[in-house]
Formats: structure tokens, C-alpha cells, sequence
């Protein structure tokens, strides 16, 4: 797909990988909209890009619904790019034994992966009403996580909502294939965003140099690269694309 005209949505577009995302399919002249919290430095980005803001909550249907009807105005929905998310440490069990909080383990899971679901879902509902180009409606990319497959010890709701959303990768490449809809999910390992740029610069440093190869931080242009490398390319559908510099996480 022709990423130039094309309206996109992109959530969690006001920081880190998101507003990579929004930032390149800008440049290469997308209708961008990024969807974010009432809280982040939304508006301000979208001025900065040339982009529009929508304040949304990804679990919020009435709230994901608005951002796509605003999407829709500027033109058919043609590609979401699916970045919002959060993390949260919890351990199964405290250092008393007592057992982890259920409500953090459902808060991490709910802004993951239902969020991922309804992103997809009401996204999917906008692009069936298109008419198809070149063979295709549109193309979703999701955000899961190299926690996924090897997620680290504190890191139980957040692996197991990333790896939700790679469960939900081929089935709904399949299911929305009849209505030529592709989704993809990439997989990011240790990336420079917000969350890490609080961190010390030993620490970071030395998060870098457990990359095998580039030994350093992954950017967010080269996550976008990625994601806009996918809504160009029709054949690739139905996949989790790892991007990490070969990393394989440690158990800490």
C-alpha cells in the first residue's frame, strides 16, 4: 500500500515508538491522527508534525470510536499503527510469600491487550466499509514485545498480555482476509523511549550493550521504518516480526 494519502491512525503517537511512527508516515505523506491519553504531550506533537490529535483511552470504545470517526473525515481509514501500551512490575509472590495483586495484573492486561483487541476490531469495522486498492482495504500493526517469548522475572502481566497480542496476530490475519484487511505485530526488543530515558546513563549503557548486534538502544525510526516497511509490502500479513539486534532477554 501506497503510504502516501493514506489516512493513518496512530495510538500512543505522542511519545517513543508511536510518535516515531506518526512522525515518518507523516513525512511520507500520510493523513496522520494520533490517538493518546487526555494527558500526554498529544496536541503538541500533532502541532509539531502536521498531524491531528484525538485524547482517547485504547479500552475506551466510545473514546476509540471518536478517534476513528475523526479519522474518517480526513479520508477512508486505511492503516492503524497500534503503539499504546504500559508496563508494570509484579512478582507472583511478594518477599512475604503473600500472593501478587490480581487488580495491577488486570490493569497491565487490560490496557495491553484488550486495548490491542478493540483497537483492532473497531479499526478493522472502518477499513471493511472502504473500497479496496490494489487488492487491499488496509493494515493494522500491533505492538507486542520480545517479553513475549522470554519475559523476565517481575514481568508476568505485561509477557502475558504481549503475548496475547501474538496469539491474536494470525488468527485475525485469517479472519480478516475476506475483507482484505492485513495485521502484523512487531515485536521490539530494548528500545530509547520515555520510560528508559528516565533511567541512569550506566544503566542504559549497559541495557545497550547486551544487544548482540547493534550493541546499543533500538530508536524509534527504526521501529516506524518497520512499521511503515509493512503497510507497503501486501505479502507480509499474519506475522510477528521480532526487532531487537538478535537480543534474547535473561531471566532478570
Amino acid at each position: 500500500m501506497d503510504v502516501k494519502g493514506v489516512v493513518a491512525v496512530v495510538t500512543g503517537g505522542a511519545s517513543g515508538l508511536g510518535r516515531g511512527s506518526a512522525e515518518r508516515l507523516a513525512r511520507a505523506g500520510a493523513e496522520v491522527v494520533i490517538v493518546d491519553l487526555p494527558t500526554s504531550q498529544g496536541a503538541e506533537t500533532a502541532r509539531e508534525i502536521g498531524a491531528l490529535f484525538v485524547a482517547a483511552d485504547v479500552t475506551d470504545p466510545d473514546g476509540v470510536s471518536e478517534a476513528i470517526a475523526a479519522a474518517e473525515a480526513l479520508g477512508p481509514l486505511r492503516a492503524v499503527v497500534h503503539c499504546a501500551g504500559r508496563g508494570g512490575a509484579l512478582r507472583i509472590l511478594d518477599k512475604d510469600g503473600r500472593p501478587g495483586s490480581l487488580e495491577h495484573y488486570e490493569d497491565v492486561v487490560r490496557v495491553n491487550l484488550i486495548g490491542s483487541f478493540n483497537v483492532l476490531r473497531l479499526a478493522a469495522a472502518a477499513m471493511a466499509k472502504t473500497d479496496p486498492v490494489a487488492d487491499e482495504r488496509g493494515v493494522v500493526v500491533m505492538t507486542a514485545s520480545v517479553a513475549a517469548y522470554e519475559g523476565q522475572i517481575g514481568q508476568i502481566p505485561y509477557a502475558s498480555a504481549k503475548a496475547g497480542i501474538v496469539g491474536m496476530t494470525l488468527v485475525a490475519a485469517r479472519d480478516l482476509a475476506s475483507r482484505q484487511i492485513r495485521v502484523c505485530t512487531i515485536a521490539p526488543g530494548i528500545f530509547d523511549t520515555p520510560l528508559l530515558a528516565r533511567l541512569p546513563e550506566k544503566v542504559r549503557a549497559s541495557l545497550g550493550a547486551s544487544v548482540p548486534n547493534p550493541a546499543r538502544l533500538g530508536a524509534p525510526a527504526e521501529f516506524a521504518l518497520l512499521a511503515e516497511q509493512i503497510i507497503r509490502n501486501p505479502m507480509l500479513n499474519g506475522e510477528t516480526i521480532r526487532i531487537d539486534g538478535a537480543l534474547r532477554m535473561q531471566p532478570r
